[in-house]
């Protein structure tokens, strides 16, 4: 949003266009002044570098999938990507839309609890539009000088909304590697400056999204609020400690799923070699020397391993292995 000049401002700088202290044919060269952002100290930053990385990278699982999505849904090759991921105020979102801008409202279910602030996402309209063509069998070509008071017909508001939800229904399964979100639908607001959304002072993080096409490229962005995000973080941070990791206990429910698998289980006493007219020969009763004594220990092989050292006995009158060592040691199972 542009700055708008007082008229002092504005007699100054004429006043040092004239003086030769203001060059305006190359500002470049006349201002070397580098650009910093300002931080505002008495609103410090609520996330964390680590969280806002962390956004960065479940959004671009997110836009993969949209991709895929969007080039079946309207049949052209699109390209989604990630451009930011900024802590900002609301009021920093809002004030950079115009009326005739449409908002799309998510509901946020986090492990069976909905939150009361929604989760916000715009589309640019012209991209949207474009879209819209294509869903319709058009070329799909954007119009960039679209005039600012455009608004959507009953039509072009119902195949929007069918676009967004396809969007929507993709966004929970970015979340899964860190906690169960469920992202749905709730309504669309075709003049967000009447509506009172969020509190203007309230943080939100804001993500980028840029969408390209063969006819042109539009901007796509999610207004995550501070209220959901610190739901969801602190989910995160109670459950997976260490982003499932380290350090969680999983072997009830490993052993459950593996409790009706089967294994071969082989005891190996020794090994020989017969000829094979030996072997013809052999009738019952005959022995065959393996070269060690019957107690000598044998191990115990699973998938090719050996796993234990035990010895063979009888147990109710049926062969049977009794299990004396395990090999813990890679070294002890690999010999």
């Amino acid at each position: 949003m542009s700055e708008v000049l007082s008229q002092s401002q504005i007699d100054a700088l004429l006043n040092a266009v004239r003086s030769g202290e203001k060059d305006l044919e190359h500002p470049a060269e006349a201002e070397q002044e580098k650009k910093y952002r300002k931080y505002d100290f008495t609103s410090p930053r609520k996330f964390t570098k680590d969280r806002i990385k962390m956004l960065n990278g479940i959004f671009e699982t997110y836009t993969r999938v949209v991709n895929s999505r969007l080039n079946a849904l309207l049949r052209i090759n699109c390209e989604v990507a990630v451009e930011s991921v900024e802590e900002q105020r609301y009021y920093e979102f809002s004030n950079a839309l115009a009326e005739s801008d449409v908002l799309t409202l998510m509901d946020v279910e986090i492990k069976g609890r909905t939150e009361e602030s929604p989760v916000i996402l715009y589309l640019y309209t012209p991209m949207a539009l474009s879209m819209i063509d294509r869903m319709l069998g058009g070329e799909g070509e954007m119009d960039d000088d679209l005039p600012m008071d455009y608004n959507y017909t009953d039509l072009e508001l119902n195949l929007y909304e069918t676009l967004v939800k396809n969007l929507i229904s993709i966004m929970g399964g970015s979340w899964e590697s860190y906690v169960s979100v469920d992202f749905s639908y709730s309504r669309t607001e075709v003049n967000p400056t009447l509506v009172q959304l969020l509190g203007p002072e309230e943080t939100v993080v804001i993500v980028d999204m840029k969408l390209e096409s063969a006819y042109g490229s539009g901007r796509l962005s999610v207004c995550l609020p501070g209220t959901v995000l610190t739901s969801i973080f602190g989910e995160i941070s109670q459950g997976n400690p260490s982003r499932r990791t380290t350090g969680e206990d999983n072997s009830d429910q490993i052993f459950e799923k593996l409790r009706d698998s089967s294994l071969d289980v082989v005891a190996q006493l020794a090994e020989t070699q017969l000829s094979l007219s030996d072997i013809y020969h052999l009738n019952i009763g005959d022995v065959v020397d393996l070269g060690r004594p019957k107690d000598a220990p044998v191990y115990l092989e699973i998938g090719g391993y050996n796993w234990f050292v035990g010895r063979i006995g009888t147990y109710k009158k049926n062969m049977a292995v009794k299990i004396d060592e395990v090999c813990y040691q890679a070294e002890q199972r690999s010999e």
